[in-house]
């Protein structure tokens, strides 16, 4: 199912104000500590490297211009075209490709698979701001765009993330800073059950190749000057062989 017009206006509101310099978002953490230690994980077990590879709910970009440095082709995609504006202003060279596109909806994943054919996917933290409902026909479009030679890497948060949102968001002074305007346009962290995230992808007729534990690391610090990491799981999935 297409994600409903609240939704989409609240990424479209939180993208028009986002800051343009690198790390102002609160999950855009350096590409190095983020994306470059999961595809240590993800790189090994694609079936066809050369395939193009796909960043889902790309945001700014920050991480798909770093994959475009390791992949011959690289699109980043977003529900948000303010986002993809974002993207393409923070990448003057072209080092990759950006279009807005509506994962969970049928026709937009078919119409980028005929044009792409078989794909790589990247998703980061995307699964659990999506509306509920929205979920397994998001997780859907990952399969069509994954086709049959492609893989995904997935990073979802788990259940223990929200226990430590609930905690930045509800301290003394109110959220942080980085985190306030995600909760000011109304698209606050929802909770995804750790086994649902399996029941999606088998659902989708994906097969989990490989899975793990990783923190998603965050833009915000600590009361001791760390960066807050949030627990995560990350999933290696394709086509059953």
């Amino acid at each position: 199912m297409s994600v409903t017009s609240r939704y989409r206006d609240a990424w479209e509101g939180f993208w028009r104000e986002a800051p343009e310099e690198e790390g102002a978002v609160f999950w855009d953490a350096e590409p190095t500590v983020t994306v470059g230690p999961q595809l240590a994980l993800f790189e090994p077990l694609l079936v066809a490297p050369t395939l193009p590879l796909v960043d889902v709910g790309c945001g700014n970009g920050t991480q798909t211009r770093f994959l475009a440095g390791r992949f011959p082709h690289v699109v980043g995609v977003d529900l948000a075209a303010a986002a993809v504006d974002h993207a393409r202003r923070s990448d003057p060279a072209g080092l990759a490709g950006y279009r807005v596109l509506d994962a969970g909806e049928k026709d937009e994943t078919q119409t980028l698979h005929a044009e792409l054919g078989d794909s790589n996917v990247y998703m980061r933290g995307v699964l659990h701001q999506a509306e509920p409902e929205a979920r397994q026909a998001l997780v859907d479009g990952i399969a069509t765009l994954v086709g049959t030679r492609g893989r995904a890497f997935l990073v979802e948060l788990a259940e223990a993330a929200k226990p430590v949102l609930m905690g930045l968001a509800q301290g003394p002074s109110g959220p942080p800073a980085k985190l306030a305007p995600v909760f000011r346009h109304g698209i606050a962290p929802g909770e995804v059950a750790d086994d649902a995230v399996a029941e999606y992808l088998r659902a989708a007729g994906l097969t989990v190749v490989a899975s793990g534990e990783m923190p998603l690391t965050t833009t915000e610090q600590g009361p001791d000057g760390t960066l807050i990491e949030l627990p995560s799981r990350w999933f290696v999935v394709g086509r059953p062989d």
